[in-house]
């Protein structure tokens, strides 16, 4: 008599129960994944900005001087000109921080490219040493190419930013600060075809110019009297998408029946073009500034502040308010895909993320400026722009009461 064993299987029930349970616990695995990821790429984001701050020390060792945002070379008495390529063109001191740090984060090969003469194969055409304007548009380095300006350089991307690609010349997550007003600070010592302004433009630069960098002027470590470790040098951006993003795409205040210096007066005077049902967006009736070349970070070497710097007036993932075109002057505050800040590199070099939420103080508050109307701030004013402010002024002589988190 034989005896055969059953053998026992799983019913329908007992799968489905299984794989429920696995679907439930893959669901509460991917969120910490990706929380996992993203604080890596934050970290490495972070450090980009420590070899930032390290390529800045290294370069005021070696020059006595601070890279200077706005440099290269200028018209020197020459007229005007359209075509900055060949002689006697030149980039109109337009150049960004990052364009003299490039040895110094490991861009030999670059910065040969940019110091001298660089040839157009395809035309035989020449272009200067330190190349030609970094706002060159597309349609001219699609004929004549300038490598060095449509290079990406990895120190400068932040792995938590997707944009990548054309319509950009090679992006940049990271910007010099300008301080807290915004009066010249598109061109600061000079006018926008890089000739020296006169000496009543300049004085007004210099009382409203309070960052660590001062556009088209040469700036020194001695000149930070606040300190070191209580002074912003660079803050971190994203870049823009093409998605009218408020803190990527700037609104172009003019073209919006804002005025012309109403930004200066009231820094967030372009609020109410913000879509109120998608705060993160601006209105689809609202003019921005620049077209699709033109977005925040777009052009790492183009020292313009939508391109390569930061304001400290509104607090970081806040809008962008220009006065006018997307060269212009204008409120640009830092800006970040992380959650909840941005990162920004102190001048001792330190590596600090601030909140959205940081003491900002009154943000509808007039900016400092020394000519105009009475109710703006006055030149030494304290910044009316609280903790924020402050942090952004080289010499206002502000106590930092506050232990940033390192």
């Amino acid at each position: 008599m034989r005896i055969y064993k059953i053998k026992k299987g799983f019913t329908l029930v007992e799968l489905l129960v299984v794989i429920a349970i696995i679907g439930v616990l893959v669901g509460l695995l991917l969120p910490a994944v990706q929380a996992a990821r993203e604080a890596a790429r934050r970290m490495s984001c972070s450090n980009n900005f420590k070899q930032i701050g390290l390529a800045i020390h290294n370069y005021h060792s070696a020059f006595k001087q601070l890279p200077r945002h706005g440099g290269g070379t200028g018209l020197h008495g020459l007229p005007a000109i359209g075509d900055t390529r060949l002689p006697p063109g030149n980039n109109q001191n337009d150049l960004s921080i990052f364009v003299g740090l490039a040895p110094f984060m490991e861009q030999q090969a670059l910065w040969e490219k940019i110091s001298n003469p660089f040839l157009v194969v395809s035309t035989g055409n020449m272009y200067q040493a330190m190349g030609p304007r970094p706002n060159t548009n597309l349609a001219r380095l699609s004929a004549e190419p300038y490598d060095p300006w449509l290079t990406e350089i990895p120190t400068l991307r932040c792995p938590s930013d997707p944009g990548v690609g054309l319509p950009s010349q090679g992006r940049t997550n990271y910007g010099a600060n300008l301080g807290d007003a915004i009066h010249r600070n598109q061109n600061g010592m000079m006018n926008n075809n890089g000739l020296p302004a006169s000496s009543g433009v300049a004085r007004n630069a210099r009382a409203a110019c309070r960052g660590a960098f001062v556009p088209r002027l040469d700036s020194k470590f001695r000149d930070v009297l606040d300190g070191l470790a209580n002074t912003i040098a660079c803050g971190e951006m994203a870049t823009s998408l093409g998605d009218r993003a408020i803190k990527t795409t700037g609104l172009h205040a003019r073209n919006n029946g804002l005025g012309n210096n109403n930004a200066m007066l009231d820094p967030a005077i372009c609020q109410p073009f913000v879509d109120p049902t998608r705060p993160q967006y601006w209105a689809i009736s609202a003019s921005l500034s620049g077209g699709s070349q033109n977005g925040r970070g777009y052009k790492w070497a183009l020292g313009r502040p939508l391109y390569s710097a930061i304001t400290t007036i509104l607090p970081p993932n806040r809008e962008i308010c220009m006065n006018t075109g997307s060269t212009g002057r204008g409120v640009v505050p830092p800006s970040s895909n992380h959650e909840g800040g941005a990162h920004i590199l102190m001048c001792d070099g330190a590596v600090v993320f601030i909140t959205d939420s940081i003491e900002a103080g009154n943000q509808h508050a007039p900016n400092v400026r020394l000519t105009g109307p009475p109710n703006y701030a006055a030149p030494g004013s304290a910044s009316p722009y609280g903790l924020w402010g402050a942090l952004g002024t080289r010499a206002s002589s502000e106590t930092i009461e506050e232990q940033l988190n390192q």
